[in-house]
């Protein structure tokens, strides 16, 4: 098995923007993963990824085999949840895969979430999203709520489900 190098990850910058439109924009394309349901435009991506006063952090992975974004990972305040605590959102490019990306994203934002004094990290994922509920459970995510029924646009109800971080625990555990 030949190891693949590591993937690079920086704080996202707005040359990034058309890159991360596409993948999101292809991930709404396919459905059934994500909340969005409306394709984003890039300035519309923009002032979420780099404008939002909720903005904690935006990371993006770059594919070391062309230098190319292959997933962003957005850290934000969120009205509905406790002081302190962060709600992440991560979009990875569908094709062509790239292993290893959430992982080195949600290592990033972790780290970041730590230093900025946050204790826990929410994410709230469709409950019919078995990638996304998995990924984030293999990051340490814990479920602690479920809102039931959230239609879609289309009048579908879809339950979410909400799962939290504990990044003091991760403080607790040291470097990793």
């Amino acid at each position: 098995m030949t190891a693949h190098p590591p993937i690079p990850v920086r704080a996202t910058e707005a040359a990034d923007i058309a890159a991360l439109a596409a993948i999101i924009n292809a991930i709404i394309a396919i459905g059934g993963t994500t909340a969005y349901e409306d394709p984003f435009t890039e300035d519309r991506l923009a002032a979420l990824l780099l404008d939002d006063p909720r903005l904690i952090c935006c990371h993006t992975a770059i594919d070391p085999a062309d230098g190319m974004p292959a997933g962003y990972q957005v850290l934000k305040r969120h009205p509905d949840l406790p002081p302190h605590w962060g709600d992440i959102a991560t979009f990875a490019r569908v094709e062509p895969k790239l292993p290893g990306v959430g992982r080195a994203l949600f290592a990033a934002t972790a780290d970041f979430a730590r230093k900025a004094g946050l204790v826990a990290i929410n994410a709230t994922i469709r409950a019919d999203n078995e990638s996304g509920l998995g990924y984030y459970g293999r990051m340490g995510f814990e479920d602690h709520a479920v809102t039931r029924a959230v239609p879609l646009k289309n009048g579908t109800p879809v339950d979410r489900v909400s799962k939290r971080f504990r990044v003091d625990a991760l403080a607790a555990k040291g470097p990793q």
